[in-house]
């Protein structure tokens, strides 16, 4: 039952959000959602970090370049934006290097936080701006289909191990399974969405999102397994955390945002 209420609550919120926010309030809580994802993948890559002030310069900087990204004024972000916003990553990562001495794997995997959250859920708010309320409902309706054709479809027919060493609950028949309805969903209702869309771009394009939404799901699974942790965080009641819901849409929405862009 808790897990019913609060996926319920969370799905009204984020209905309530693309609905009936204003663009500048979208972009918000994409930065917002951001930096809680950031947070939580710092805890996963760095379970011992001693002190909390240690993540809030990557925070910023996930949430920055969130805000950059979901800029759908001209298409695309501002390159200038980009460039300093890179400058100061790298200049922050020769610090933690050089003057605090942290181990370069560790810093390498801590500007990662940037490119795999900020990048995706800046696009994800850019993508309303330019293809509107439809579009976003589309992609996000659209990784919900596939998963839940994933579940089903491995409970039924599921034989053969997917990744038995990072999610030994996914097989090869489930991820079939998700595949195709995953992709007949969008071939159907990207139609409506796109209507100069031809079907055959609507298939690649529903084949791109759900096969890189599978490697999202397994590279969250790989990240937490190497940590040793079930979930991301106990944020969500019954769901874990921020990164356990948005895991498998974060790898597909850059593949959805370069086609509305062409």
């Amino acid at each position: 039952m808790t897990r019913l209420v609060s996926g319920v609550a969370l799905a009204a919120a984020a209905l309530a959000a693309i609905l009936f926010l204003p663009s500048f309030g979208l972009r918000v809580i994409a930065c917002c959602v951001a930096a809680l994802g950031a947070h939580e993948y710092l805890g996963i890559v760095e379970p011992k970090r001693r002190a909390a002030i240690d993540a809030l310069p990557i925070l910023v900087l996930v949430a920055l370049v969130c805000w950059s990204f979901s800029d759908g004024s001209q298409g695309s972000p501002g390159v200038i934006g980009v460039q300093w916003l890179l400058l100061v990553g790298v200049g922050w990562a020769a610090l933690e290097v050089v003057w605090r001495r942290f181990p370069v794997a560790r810093v390498r995997a801590r500007l990662l936080a940037p490119l795999y959250l900020g990048m995706p859920l800046g696009m994800l708010a850019a993508v309303q701006m330019e293809g509107g309320r439809v579009a976003t409902l589309l992609l996000i309706a659209s990784v919900v289909v596939s998963d839940s054709a994933q579940y089903y479809s491995g409970r039924r027919f599921g034989r053969r191990p997917l990744a038995p060493t990072i999610s030994p609950k996914k097989t090869i028949e489930g991820a079939v399974g998700g595949l195709l309805i995953g992709t007949a969903f969008i071939t159907v209702a990207g139609s409506w969405v796109f209507p100069a869309a031809g079907p055959g771009s609507l298939v690649l394009l529903g084949v791109a999102v759900v096969v890189l939404g599978i490697c999202g799901d397994l590279f969250e699974s790989r990240l937490k397994r190497a940590a040793g942790v079930k979930d991301s965080s106990g944020l969500i009641p019954g769901h874990g955390g921020v990164l356990d819901r948005i895991d498998a849409l974060l790898f597909g929405i850059p593949a959805y945002y370069v086609y509305l862009l062409s």
